[in-house]
């Protein structure tokens, strides 16, 4: 695996950039030897952040924009851009011509791997730290537990298969790592935030907002159990548990959720942070240092003028499938921007064009940075676990477990009834289907789309049209360039 583990050992140089927002803006301090770093409490909060910056990368081995790629490959869009040739990797994911040299799988490799690395060196290093505290060793270990089981439980979700390292290695045992089963790869994850899960705060302050709680790794573990098919009670329990903690409500509003003012908001369980404050431009590209989130500018609309809205590049265009999927529903006037009815507004139709395009991370004249390149430095943050997730994955939990049907409507009903929808009456397998549906409706656009439908056996069904095949499909080839560096240590994935 040469290819990134190369680009690992060069992270024990650790590039402690700024974050973002919130408890992430921390300045730039440059490198530092891992040998001569980890002297104090100070330098061991900035690696801690460094592991935590990974979550922000969406430019490894071009544009690898987790929410929106995962949008792409499932039927809430497609994938856009000026022409087919704009950006094969999307293309590829949208009618699944996927080939281990033509794919998004590059980046997400690497970027998580990069996550891994990092949280490894930094559980290693912690217990040794002059000057810490007994309770910042345990906090910090869990955040950094925690990070490394959403590393991992993202390359399950992409690979299935993947090789499981839990410590830093030396050159030689780089090509010396196997896979793992999804079943070994899942236990780590399992174990990593049962054990984080004790030693997070319940809730954090203004200055932290971003940093992992007991409800977020909660509702990862949650979020596992239900891909993973398995402990349905466990993961109801779980997110009974977000529940009744007190500190999460669903933002009355539908409209509000995505605002900029909304970031952090009492609905927010986990949002990766992003800045529009950074100077940077497109000679940081690739390099992991950008502050800002690309997609907004990738899923704006191409040349647009007009009001509200600022132009973006045309990427994820809406299905119409989706629209009419809507019809009625109060929430899609705030999920899906109709381009041709923006008063005053214009734009130039791209590849696969419907008319159609996201709402929720769409790029916003207010948000438009002053600073670098504005496609690069957009704030807006990604809400990775939104409280209606919670609601709704312990209605599925219950349901799939036998727990009380009852209680699982009332979840529901209150995802429903904020934006005056009437209250769902069904049962056994209506109950799950109704489940599925909210689950579609409310979350649309959100990248949660394509991972319900593997997990719940429908994908090959829904997204059969755009050449999802069975057995294939659920997961991204491994990158050949892993392949041909590993030396026989990795084996593809089947059908590939």
């Amino acid at each position: 695996m040469k290819t990134i583990h190369l680009s690992l050992l060069a992270a024990g140089a650790l590039a402690l950039a700024s974050c973002g927002k919130d408890f992430l803006d921390v300045d730039p301090i440059g490198r530092e030897l891992e040998l001569n770093y980890y002297q104090n409490p100070g330098q061991a909060y900035e690696a801690l952040v460094s592991v935590y910056d990974v979550l922000q990368w969406n430019d490894q081995n071009g544009f690898s924009v987790m929410y929106l790629l995962q949008t792409v490959a499932s039927d809430d869009t497609h994938a856009g851009g000026s022409d087919a040739s704009d950006q094969p990797a999307f293309v590829a994911y949208d009618n699944f011509s996927l080939t281990p040299n033509l794919g998004p799988q590059a980046g997400f490799w690497r970027k998580n791997y990069r996550g891994i690395y990092r949280a490894n060196l930094f559980l290693e290093k912690i217990d040794g730290v002059p000057g810490t505290t007994n309770e910042f060793v345990q906090r910090t270990t869990a955040e950094a537990k925690f990070l490394r089981a959403y590393y991992y439980l993202d390359l399950l979700r992409l690979f299935g298969s993947v090789p499981l390292i839990t410590k830093t290695l030396s050159p030689q045992e780089y090509y010396e790592v196997t896979m793992a089963t999804p079943e070994e790869i899942f236990a780590q994850v399992e174990a990593d935030l049962l054990a984080a899960i004790p030693n997070l705060p319940l809730e954090v302050g203004a200055s932290e907002k971003g940093r992992a709680t007991q409800g977020a790794a909660k509702a990862l573990l949650a979020r596992g159990y239900l891909y993973m098919n398995t402990n349905m009670a466990d993961a109801a329990q779980l997110c009974e548990e977000v529940i009744q903690s007190g500190v999460y409500s669903l933002t009355p509003d539908f409209a509000e959720i995505f605002t900029r003012a909304n970031e952090h908001g009492a609905e927010s369980v986990f949002e990766i942070a992003y800045s529009e404050n950074s100077t940077v431009g497109w000679e940081v590209f690739g390099s992991g240092y950008g502050e800002g989130n690309v997609g907004v500018q990738m899923c704006g609309m191409r040349d647009y003028s007009g009001p509200d809205f600022s132009t973006g590049w045309g990427f994820a265009p809406v299905s119409q499938e989706l629209y009419d999927a809507m019809a009625g529903d109060p929430r899609r006037q705030h999920t899906i921007i109709v381009g041709d009815s923006i008063a005053g507004g214009t734009y130039t139709p791209g590849y696969q064009n419907t008319g159609y395009f996201v709402y929720k991370y769409a790029p916003r004249q207010s948000g438009l940075s002053a600073d670098g390149e504005p496609a690069l430095n957009w704030g807006n943050n990604v809400r990775v676990i939104r409280y209606a997730d919670v609601l709704l994955m312990a209605a599925e939990a219950l349901a799939r477990s036998g727990g009380s049907e009852a209680t699982a409507r009332g979840y529901v009903n209150q995802v429903r009834q904020r934006v005056s929808l009437q209250p769902i009456q069904s049962s056994g397998t209506a109950l799950l289907d109704a489940i599925a549906r909210e689950r579609r409706l409310e979350l649309a656009t959100e990248g949660h789309r394509f991972f319900d439908l593997v997990r719940t056996g429908k994908a090959a069904e829904v997204l059969g049209a755009k050449g999802f095949v069975a057995n294939k499909h659920e997961w991204l080839p491994i990158p050949q360039t892993e392949l041909d560096a590993a030396q026989g240590a990795l084996t593809q994935n089947p059908n590939y």
